[in-house]
């Protein structure tokens, strides 16, 4: 279990709550039939002249001011005509604004893949909605990770493996993550660092998807990270904060191919 005394007040109080949630337990277990393949996805909007971005529908945050109140999948809707290749969909109710039926409703609407973005500790939160993919957060899993992860193939999930420095990389190669999430706000601080993925990057063989996340706000971010070996992108506050379809469209358009 994370040791929560180095992390920000409100990254202890979001794990917090996570395991809250967990403890409260669901019945029956998710089984995804045909998820939609997130890879595929990225080199389909390759191949369409786009940099493949996961898109966020991110209502709110701890790191944001204010509460986005438009329809979720309007806003997913419009994320998916400006190219977006993917979408995250927040479904933590308490600092995020999220839900489970936000997520349900995103999916139902749109044809490529999404994932669901929450804070998972247990097990048993893995049974709380289908999506096409699923966030796991190694420096709050620790040890369970390999546990996790195959628990979560298992009910037919995708599983995007966040990771934060190169120790945490390790960890993650070795449970057998094959999607890999690079995300440069660092716990502690919540200060952001592109630098973070530059750091990582190199260490992560060419076989595994690579995604750089958070921090990416203008065309030049996603060309940094693009050249720093990002197969995608995951971008929430530079999308959300405007007209979302335009955002995207300016943000997807910045062909750039991975060395």
């Amino acid at each position: 279990m994370e040791d929560t005394a180095e992390l920000a007040p409100a990254v202890r109080s979001i794990l917090s709550a996570a395991r809250d949630r967990a403890a409260e337990g669901r019945s029956g277990t998710v089984s995804v039939e045909g998820a939609r393949d997130l890879p595929a996805a990225f080199e389909a909007a390759e191949a369409d002249g786009r940099v493949p971005v996961i898109a966020e529908v991110k209502p709110t945050s701890p790191t944001t001011e204010g509460t986005r109140e438009d329809d979720p999948v309007a806003l997913a809707e419009s994320m998916v005509a400006g190219g977006a290749a993917a979408l995250s969909v927040l479904t933590e109710p308490a600092h995020f604004g999220g839900s489970v039926e936000t997520l349900e409703r995103v999916r139902a609407a749109v044809d490529v893949p999404v994932l669901r973005k929450d804070f998972v500790v247990d097990e048993s939160q893995l049974d709380a909605v289908e999506s096409d993919v699923v966030l796991l957060i190694a420096r709050f899993v620790g040890d369970d990770l390999p546990e996790l992860l195959a628990a979560a193939r298992d009910r037919g999930f995708q599983v995007l493996v966040e990771v934060h420095d190169r120790e945490e990389l390790a960890a993650a190669l070795d449970a057998g993550a094959t999607i890999i999430g690079v995300n440069n706000r660092d716990l502690a601080e919540l200060e952001v660092d592109l630098a973070t993925f530059e750091s990582v990057a190199p260490e992560v063989p060419d076989d595994v998807t690579l995604i750089a996340e958070s921090g990416i706000g203008s065309p030049a971010d996603v060309r940094r990270m693009r050249a720093a070996g990002a197969d995608a992108l995951l971008i929430g506050s530079a999308i959300m904060d405007g007209d979302v379809e335009a955002n995207t469209r300016t943000l997807t358009g910045e062909h750039t191919t991975p060395q």
